[in-house]
């Protein structure tokens, strides 16, 4: 199966920019996009509710004005991420705007349902929808997905515990559409590693929370610098879904990340405007010790660029 027609866009690199609550807004998705790597936001950053439709416009005006004054750039597509979970009261307005802007690719989280990803092939975009074992992924496909993002051990945020490796094979096994692999993905030799195991694409978070562009706080992009996998705490007291987390930044809270409770999965939040948690437990996943400094999105990407060719020579030295 050959990919849709927006995944075979020119690229830097086979990179998507994963969605991340707070620090993806229009500042970072409009870098990625004009760096060359796809850029992704949930549609829950944009607060109040009606901020969406400007993010949206602004996003596509900046794209477009960007490639008019550089033709020779590679500017990529963007996503928007939508939680399909009972506790997003927003969803289906927010649905309204993905529809009117034609936003070219939904990622759909916590939530498989038809009639979101009907809405988004009505214009003739596409859904990717993430998953964190081969099960959820049958049921995203049997329900309309185009995609699926391999939601594995080690990525930032909500995550899975399957390998990667285990987690992309058995999907490979019968789905030969878009597949993308999320987890510990901060170094173009990882991204290379991801597109030898069978993804399409590379789905990278944690290292794009250390750029200039990122809407978080200095002091959280300085501890995703000093941190690596060690700091990463797997947890799901935060919002009743397991997912990791800066060492740091719980024990900030005053919090024993050695010791935390179990939160009852029945009682999800995903970043309600009183849920404190959002703001200050810290998400990242387990790449980030390849993560060496602040920098600017562009400087990042190239970076990945050159370690990805880097180590694409090397393999290839190795296999001559």
């Amino acid at each position: 199966m050959s990919l849709p027609e927006v995944l075979r866009s020119p690229l830097t690199l086979p990179l998507v920019a994963s969605p991340m609550f707070i620090a993806s807004g229009p500042t970072l998705v409009t870098a990625q996009c004009q760096a060359g790597v796809i850029g992704a936001f949930p549609a829950l950053n944009a607060r109040p509710a009606t901020l969406l439709d400007d993010w949206l416009h602004e996003i596509a005006e900046s794209n477009a004005t960007f490639a008019s004054q550089n033709p020779d750039a590679i500017v990529a597509p963007f996503a928007v991420n939508q939680i399909v979970h009972k506790s997003n009261d927003r969803l289906d307005a927010d649905m309204e705007l993905v529809v009117k802007h034609e936003v070219p690719i939904v990622i759909t989280s916590l939530g498989a349902r038809p009639e979101i990803n009907e809405a988004v092939h009505s214009y003739g975009g596409i859904v990717l929808h993430d998953v964190i074992n081969d099960r959820f992924a049958h049921k995203a496909i049997e329900k309309g997905a185009d995609g699926l993002i391999a939601v594995a051990a080690g990525a930032g945020g909500h995550a899975g515990t399957q390998s990667p490796l285990a987690l992309l094979q058995e999907i490979r096994a019968w789905f030969d559409g878009p597949l993308l692999l999320s987890g510990a993905i901060a170094h173009g030799r990882s991204i290379l590693a991801a597109l030898a195991a069978g993804a399409d694409f590379a789905y990278v978070g944690s290292a794009f929370l250390a750029t200039h562009e990122a809407n978080v706080t200095d002091d959280y992009k300085q501890m995703i610098v000093d941190s690596g996998a060690g700091d990463i705490i797997y947890s799901n007291l935060f919002t009743g879904v397991h997912g990791n987390y800066l060492r740091g930044s719980i024990e900030a809270a005053g919090l024993d990340p050695a010791d935390l409770p179990t939160s009852d999965p029945s009682a999800m939040s995903f970043g309600t405007d009183d849920s404190k948690a959002w703001r200050d437990i810290w998400g990242s996943g387990q790449g980030v010790g390849a993560v060496d400094g602040v920098r600017d999105v562009a400087d990042l990407v190239a970076r990945f660029r050159t370690e990805f060719d880097a180590a694409k020579a090397e393999l290839d030295a190795k296999l001559a």
